[in-house]
């Protein structure tokens, strides 16, 4: 008996049965239904152990055969726990809207922002219909509850930096680290770079200098972000340029936030930089065996991470913005903070280059069609609208392409009455690309002019535009000190195929 009830009394296990009974008596009559009853069995467990069970589901939920990203679940796990924690829900009976509303709105007075706050709501109402489907609830309590307006609300606008903000945040995170070690901090001396360094300790700040350079410039040229740049291995770049093929590095599903994985086209300059960092690490690798009296290593473990990126990368990368020029420190309600707004109220942030990435890739003539491929966005309105900066397009200029209408006489033989080919040369814009025509967008593959097949036959595209060769923006130092050929940033853009 005391197996299939669960209890070790005989009087308790008679007093479960009788209730057993009794329930099913309700729904063979009709006063219960049977999801009902279903529902009474986890009304006493701990709300704790059903969350669980919710977790564990999205970690093997399948949307059109692809896993959920490991990304997204963590972030479910962390607003369900805040909101159900907070509002001190403890079983499935607790659960009730009046709590959650009043939970929103005081986020709502504290400043929560109305994305964060509808993130909240999706979570909770989604574990409510779940509890549903599984029989937990018989109806989700928090079912009809309203968003907050997103548009609204401001707070989380971000702006794109110029070519020429980006050369110097990139030149700032490279020589940081070693200026802050050198920086007297107290004294007469306070402010100036002259502490004395030792040779192991320069190098390796020059080091972190180096890559944090590399992390940004990887961002921009990439449009990754920090999570999908965090979780890149050895194994998941290929970097290898010869034969005509395209360096790239692979994102593996679960890494991705739409889940699904994807080919990141390497531009030649960053894999070029890639590929100096990871000969950095291999000869630190030597170096270490050497020390340690170990087997030197012939290449890099395939699961060692290209970077280090830091859980502070958003503080570090704040006081890079301050050195760089691009915010300031201001006291506010007695503490000091950085003030990274513009005057349009739009801030920079890591995620920022992603959005830089987007703007320069519209600046640059890219197609929306690619650069929403670039972006890996799953509408092109996203990629327009979100992830472009009206302020760095050169509006202006695009405008020098339409057709030119003149109003007076130009002393052209006047047009037939009949027939429109003397209006075709005022009415027609030249569309066709011409060699001397500044800023023209061209095709390239391979080393042909025409876009198809490539010299090893497979099939590729690359948007590129011309520049000045002599400008040196992104510029990356390699190993051996010597820079490499500058490439402006608004580069091409590769899609893989085959």
């Amino acid at each position: 008996m005391g197996g299939s009830t669960g209890c070790k009394d005989e009087t308790a296990a008679r007093r479960v049965l009788a209730d057993l009974e009794k329930r099913s008596e309700h729904v063979r009559a009709g006063l219960m239904s049977a999801a009902e009853d279903a529902v009474i069995d986890h009304q006493a467990i701990p709300l704790i152990d059903h969350l669980e069970a919710y977790f564990n589901y999205l970690q093997n939920k399948r949307v059109n055969g692809r896993r959920v990203s490991g990304h997204h679940v963590v972030n479910i796990r962390h607003n369900l726990s805040r909101i159900t924690g907070e509002c001190k829900f403890t079983r499935l009976s607790h659960l009730a809207r009046p709590p959650v509303e009043a939970w929103l709105d005081q986020r709502d007075a504290e400043g929560m922002a109305a994305r964060t706050r509808n993130a909240h709501l999706a979570a909770i109402v989604a574990f409510g219909n779940w509890c549903v489907q599984t029989h937990r609830l018989v109806a989700n309590p928090f079912n009809r509850m309203a968003k907050a307006n997103e548009k609204m609300d401001p707070r989380r606008k971000r702006r794109a930096l110029t070519e020429e903000e980006l050369v110097r945040l990139l030149d700032v995170a490279r020589r940081r680290p070693l200026l802050d070690a050198m920086t007297i901090r107290r004294g007469a001396r306070k402010g100036q770079a002259v502490a004395k360094v030792g040779i192991e300790t320069r190098r390796r700040l020059e080091e972190l200098g180096w890559e944090r350079a590399l992390i940004y410039k990887t961002l921009v040229l990439t449009g990754l972000r920090k999570g999908e740049l965090a979780s890149l291995t050895v194994g998941q770049l290929d970097l290898d340029a010869a034969d005509g093929r395209i360096p790239h590095a692979v994102l593996n599903p679960e890494d991705e936030k739409n889940g699904m994985g994807s080919d990141i086209p390497l531009r030649e300059d960053l894999a070029a930089d890639l590929r100096a960092w990871l000969a950095r690490k291999l000869n630190e690798a030597h170096d270490d065996a050497c020390r340690k009296g170990e087997p030197v290593p012939s290449h890099l473990p395939p699961d060692l991470h290209v970077f280090n990126v830091p859980e502070g990368l958003i503080r570090i990368f704040d006081l890079d913005l301050v050195a760089a020029g691009l915010a300031k420190r201001i006291k506010k309600d007695g503490k000091w903070v950085i003030d990274k707004r513009d005057d349009r109220g739009r801030s920079i942030d890591v995620h920022a280059l992603r959005h830089t990435f987007g703007t320069h890739l519209s600046k640059g003539g890219v197609a929306p069609r690619t650069a929403q491929a670039a972006m890996r966005h799953s509408t092109i309105e996203l990629t327009m609208n979100t992830y472009t900066d009206p302020r760095l397009l050169d509006v202006a200029c695009a405008l020098n392409v339409l057709p030119a209408l003149p109003l007076h006489d130009t002393g052209n033989e006047r047009p037939r009455a009949t027939g429109t080919d003397a209006l075709a040369p005022h009415l027609a814009p030249a569309l066709a690309p011409t060699a001397d025509s500044a800023g023209q967008l061209r095709t390239t593959v391979g080393s042909t002019t025409e876009a198809g097949e490539a010299p090893n036959g497979s099939s590729r595209r690359a948007v590129t535009r011309d520049v000045d060769k002599s400008s040196a923006p992104l510029a990356s130092e390699d190993n051996g000190g010597q820079k490499k050929r500058a490439t402006r940033l608004e580069l091409a853009t590769f899609s893989l195929e085959g």
